[in-house]
């Protein structure tokens, strides 16, 4: 079966701008080196177990459409097995070099949690004979604490601390799963660590428990030896009305009154909960960059047409040159990438829909980080940042930044000095205008 779900395709080759197959790399050339490195190394590009393995097609309105063999009545540990041989074959077909998995994705729940972990267990052995035979590494793993009903009120943030209980032990198997599998992160994604209305809701409580929580994960990954960064994913809402993560200065903000901001935490942005946040993307990324919590990146997009999470695959070449060269600019990734969390659409039932989903989006991250280069290289842009805010490299500037000035001496200055600036011209069409030739 796994030799015939995908023996139509041939593996993804590098084809240059003009290449006439549909499932070829226009840009996408992963030995070509950028800025002293290999684009597949700049872009550590990840393919997600959920929607592309686990997802069936359905939505709040109809039922699943994909109808995969391994989403078939039987075994449920035998399905998984197919399930993880098939995603072993895509990802070397499509020649991705990471992927990224819960643990419910990769391995079936339990009538115990005792069952649950055992099977993960077994399937931790099974992908890490995938990994070993493919070269394919795990950019991060997490754990599912949102789908099984138990969770419809939040785990960390649960009433029940027994939930709590619940969610701190799988918590801990996912992680120490990830360790073993040699996983470069660890995900926290509080899918429904938040509130449907403050009627039932003690907030105070429930950011105590959120803080304990994160507390405790960091004490283990010490505990365990695990190297990698503790990523939080920040998203508004949906499927809960609020959630305390909302965005990365939420998070930030968060680490910092529960004693996290020690450097054991990162953030691993994605695009669609940036935007339903009320932010841009780069806004995000940019954020992060500057409050020093930059780890990764779930690459998609949603419709502006919609206002939840669509999920689709990336497509916005300028948004994503100017996200990419404050990456670079900032020295890129370090243990993060570029984890395509984005899902074909239930109308693309085909197992080539799946191929030109993800072509598509490597080629337009490929095709960014060349335009991302030119920017730089250029240094136009970058320049008229640096003289917009050259007055800080002066005395007066200096003096205030480094804490050396009362606010009575700086009005002291204000005033012997005579100083009365003028207006400057932000500039921004003359930068939308220069940043529109680039692409």
């Amino acid at each position: 079966m796994v030799d015939s779900f995908f023996s139509a395709i041939e593996p993804i080759r590098y084809g240059g701008p003009d290449a006439e197959s549909a499932l070829a790399f226009r840009f996408y050339d992963k030995d070509r080196v950028v800025r002293g490195k290999r684009m597949e190394d700049h872009l550590r590009m990840a393919v997600c177990f959920w929607h592309t393995f686990a997802w069936d097609g359905t939505d709040m309105f109809g039922s699943g459409t994909f109808q995969r063999p391994w989403q078939a009545a039987g075994d449920a540990l035998a399905r998984a097995k197919l399930k993880a041989a098939v995603a072993f074959d895509f990802f070397s077909r499509l020649g991705v070099s990471f992927f990224c998995f819960h643990d419910r994705d990769v391995s079936p729940e339990g009538h115990t949690l005792a069952e649950s972990n055992k099977m993960l267990d077994a399937m931790a052995d099974v992908l890490a004979e995938h990994m070993q035979r493919t070269g394919v590494k795990l950019l991060w793993g997490t754990a599912n604490l949102f789908s099984h009903p138990r969770y419809m009120a939040g785990a960390a943030t649960n009433p029940d601390p027994e939930v709590f209980a619940y969610a701190a032990a799988q918590v801990k198997q996912a992680l120490e799963v990830t360790q073993r599998l040699g996983g470069a992160n660890y995900v926290l994604w509080g899918g429904r660590e938040g509130y449907e209305t403050l009627l039932n809701t003690d907030m105070k409580r429930e950011l105590d428990q959120l803080g304990r929580f994160m507390n405790l994960v960091a004490e283990h990954k010490h505990k365990i030896g695990f190297s990698g960064p503790l990523l939080i994913e920040p998203k508004p809402r949906e499927p809960t009305k609020h959630q305390y993560d909302y965005d990365a200065a939420a998070v930030d903000a968060f680490l910092q009154h529960y004693g996290l901001a020690n450097g054991d935490f990162r953030l691993n942005i994605e695009a669609n909960h940036a935007t339903l946040a009320g932010h841009t993307f780069e806004h995000e990324v940019a954020y992060a960059l500057a409050a020093g919590l930059f780890g990764s990146i779930d690459m998609n997009r949603g419709d502006t047409l919609l206002g939840w999470d669509t999920d689709q695959f990336p497509n916005d070449l300028g948004e994503l040159s100017l996200l990419l060269a404050r990456v670079l600019q900032a020295g890129g990734f370090s243990t993060g990438g570029f984890n395509f969390d984005a899902k074909v659409r239930r109308q693309s039932f085909d197992a080539e829909d799946l191929f030109h989903a993800h072509v598509g989006g490597m080629d337009t991250l490929a095709r960014a980080l060349l335009i991302a280069d030119r920017i730089l290289a250029d240094g136009k842009l970058p320049a008229l940042v640096d003289a917009r805010y050259a007055g800080w490299k002066n005395p007066l500037g200096q003096e205030i930044i480094a804490h050396r000035l009362s606010l009575a001496q700086i009005a002291d200055q204000v005033i012997s000095r005579n100083i009365d600036p003028k207006p400057r011209s932000g500039r921004q069409e003359m930068l939308e205008n220069l940043v529109s030739r680039y692409l």
